[in-house]
């Protein structure tokens, strides 16, 4: 009987095993790739405020999802965010902004105190995923609010990127969608760069309060001299 249980123990740890393996299979982490955004040399360039980024709600967690042929999500079995994905992209639309125009005075929202804006990117994000057979694409908006509060442009925006099919070739591609995004986003703010500078406006001077009719005719009435004719010219008040 021993000689009998001893195969199947061993049997059976080996399977137990085989699963333990299985169950603790490490995860890979992922973030986005922000290319190789120019450093910006100019420290008087534009003045960009950049977000509020809105993100969609689906996004904002740190499962990599997985869309399916049948447009469905699935969460990935091999891969999942490092961190923050929303801080990702706000820190890859920054570097990417800020190189596109040359200029170190891109900051994210909000503003520090004392911080004025030439042009605040009011953007959001409501698609960014892929999945293995299925391209990564991109569906944001954008409104660019000039220094009078003025909408200058409101634009939507649909991108797609191919891929290879493994994860890591998707988060790739989802990268490479955001610097797109980016680029087109700085050829939007070049042109809100030369505003002219809001004038003030010149006070008025107070108008003068005419003065009520009944204190004109409180006033002393001083009258006229009227001559009369008499041996003397004498004149009478």
């Amino acid at each position: 009987m021993t000689a009998l249980r001893l195969p199947f123990i061993l049997m059976l740890a080996g399977i137990l095993g085989l699963a333990g393996c299985s169950v603790h299979q490490p995860v890979s982490l992922y973030q986005l790739d922000a290319g190789n955004p120019v450093q910006p040399a100019q420290n008087a360039g534009m003045a960009v405020l950049l977000g509020p980024v809105t993100v969609a709600d689906y996004l904002q967690r740190e499962t990599l999802l997985q869309r399916q042929p049948d447009g469905s999500l699935q969460a990935s079995t091999d891969g999942r965010w490092a961190g923050s994905l929303s801080s990702d992209i706000d820190q890859l639309l920054l570097r990417q902004v800020a190189g596109h125009l040359d200029s170190q005075r891109v900051v994210l929202a909000p503003a520090t105190l004392g911080f004025t804006p030439d042009v605040q990117v009011l953007l959001t994000i409501t698609r960014l995923d892929s999945g293995a057979k299925q391209p990564a694409i991109l569906d944001a908006q954008w409104r660019l609010i000039d220094r009078r509060g003025q909408v200058r442009d409101n634009r939507i925006i649909h991108l797609q990127e191919q891929h290879a099919g493994s994860t890591a070739a998707q988060v790739q591609a989802q990268g490479v969608l955001l610097q797109r995004l980016a680029s087109e986003l700085s050829v939007a703010l070049k042109p809100l760069a030369n505003q002219p500078p809001i004038a003030e406006v010149p006070r008025k001077a107070p108008a003068k309060v005419a003065a009520p009719a009944v204190e004109q005719e409180k006033q002393p009435k001083i009258p006229m001299a009227a001559p009369i004719r008499t041996d003397m010219e004498v004149f009478r008040f």
